[in-house]
C-alpha cells in the first residue's frame, strides 16, 4: 500500500536563494494540482513550514523547474515558483537570478543536457517573463563541479564560478523599461505627502525611493528596518499607487514591484541599498534587483543617478546588508544599457525524493 506520493527533486542553492528543483516530467501537469503539491513540499502555509522541505524564509521558500526546450537556440526552460512560509500563494509572475544559477548544475546533474568541455555554456530561456540567459558553468573532465575560489556575498565558503550574462531583460514584467513614462514620478501619499520614486523594470519590476527623501538612510540594520512600521506603510501605499502606473495592476496581493531605498555608497561601491521583498528587508540582494538597479543608476535623472561617479570600463557595484553585488553593463552605440554580466554560484545539497499525501497528488492520476 502506498501511503505517500514521491517526487524526484534535488534541493539545491542558487547564488542566495535555496529550494527544490524539480523536472516538468517529474510533476502534475494541471496548474492547480501542481500548485498544491509545491505547496505542500515546502510546507506552507506555515511560518515554520515545519511539515516540509521549505526553510521557513522568503528566500528559502523557492522552487525551480526545468525541462529540455523544443523552441530555436534555446536548450532548457526554467520556470520559477516563489512560495511564502505563511501564504497559500504560488508566484511565477517573475523571475529570480539567484535561482537561475542553480538550473544548468540541476540539469547536469538529472542529465538532461550533457558537459561541452571545461566549461558548459547553455542557453536558458526563463518562462516566467520570456528572459533569455546564457549561462557559463565549471565542467572539468565533463562533471559538473562546485569547488572554486569564487566568493559572493551572503554565502560562506568559495565555490566554482557560474557566469551569467542576461541578454533582454528590459520591461521583462512590465513592457518597457520605464514603464510610467517617466524618469522619475511624483507619488501623493496620505499623511507623507509627495514623494519622488522612479519606476524601472530592466529584470525586475521596482520602485526606487532616495532613503533621505523617507527620512532614513539606507545604512539601518535589517532588523531595524523589519521593525519600522511606519516605513513599511509609506512603502506599501507607495508600492500600491506605483502597480497602477506601472500597468501592473492592483499589486497588493503579489511579490512585486520590488521597493528600494537608495543612499551613498560606503564601502567603495557606486550605491547603497536597502531592498524589500516586497514587505520584508531583504538580507543581501536580487540578482534581478542589482541589475535593475544599476540600469537605473546610470540613466540620467532618475532618482538613483548621480550617488557616484560610474566607469563603464568597470563592473557597478551595488552595496546591500551583506556586502556588495558586482553588474558588468554593457551598452549600445546609444549609450543605452544592452545587456548584463554577473557572478553567481551555486550548490547541490541533496538528491532524493520528497514526499506529499496522495490525497493532494497521486502519481496514477
Amino acid at each position: 500500500m502506498v501511503t505517500q506520493t514521491a517526487i524526484p527533486c534535488m534541493l539545491m542553492r542558487g547564488g542566495t536563494s535555496k529550494g527544490p528543483f524539480f523536472s516538468f516530467d517529474d510533476l502534475p501537469k494541471d496548474i492547480e494540482t501542481c500548485n498544491n503539491v509545491l505547496l505542500a513540499a515546502l510546507g506552507s502555509p506555515d511560518k515554520r513550514q515545519i511539515d516540509g522541505i521549505g526553510g521557513a524564509h522568503s528566500l528559502t521558500s523557492k522552487v525551480g523547474i526545468v525541462k529540455i526546450s523544443d523552441l530555436p537556440n534555446v536548450d532548457l526552460e526554467f520556470l520559477f515558483a516563489q512560495l511564502q512560509p505563511d501564504s497559500d500563494s504560488v508566484n511565477t509572475n517573475v523571475n529570480c537570478g539567484n535561482m537561475l544559477a542553480a538550473v544548468v548544475p540541476f540539469a547536469l546533474e538529472k542529465g538532461l543536457i550533457k558537459a561541452q568541455g571545461e566549461t558548459t555554456t547553455v542557453r536558458v530561456l526563463t518562462q516566467n517573463t520570456g528572459v533569455l540567459a546564457d549561462i557559463t558553468v565549471q565542467t572539468p573532465n565533463q562533471t559538473i563541479t562546485y569547488d572554486g575560489d569564487a566568493k559572493i556575498d551572503g554565502v560562506p565558503n568559495t565555490h566554482a564560478p557560474i557566469q551569467i550574462r542576461f541578454l533582454d531583460t528590459e520591461g521583462s514584467v512590465c513592457g518597457s523599461l520605464l514603464p510610467t513614462g517617466n524618469v522619475y514620478d511624483e507619488f501623493d501619499l496620505a499623511e507623507f505627502g509627495k514623494l519622488p520614486a522612479t519606476c524601472i523594470d530592466n529584470g525586475m519590476p521596482m520602485v526606487l525611493v532616495r532613503a533621505k527623501d523617507v527620512h532614513r538612510t539606507a545604512y539601518e540594520k535589517v532588523a531595524e528596518l523589519n521593525q519600522d512600521e511606519q516605513l513599511k506603510q509609506i512603502l506599501e501605499q507607495l508600492r500600491i499607487q506605483a502597480g497602477f502606473k506601472m500597468n501592473l495592476g492592483d499589486v497588493s496581493d503579489k511579490n512585486y514591484p520590488k521597493m528600494c531605498l537608495l543612499s551613498e555608497p560606503i564601502q567603495g561601491g557606486n550605491v547603497h541599498t536597502r531592498c524589500f521583498i516586497p514587505h520584508v528587508c531583504h538580507e543581501a540582494i536580487g540578482v534581478l534587483a542589482a541589475v535593475t538597479i544599476a540600469t537605473a543608476c546610470v540613466i540620467p535623472d532618475t532618482v538613483a543617478y548621480g550617488f557616484s561617479d560610474f566607469n563603464p570600463k568597470k563592473p557597478f557595484s551595488v552595496e546591500h546588508p551583506s556586502g556588495e553585488f558586482s553588474v558588468t553593463l554593457s551598452f549600445n552605440s546609444q549609450g543605452k544599457v544592452e545587456s548584463a554580466a554577473l557572478l553567481r554560484t551555486a550548490r547541490l545539497l541533496m538528491k532524493g525524493e520528497v514526499m506529499i499525501s496522495p490525497k493532494i497528488w497521486s502519481q496514477g492520476e
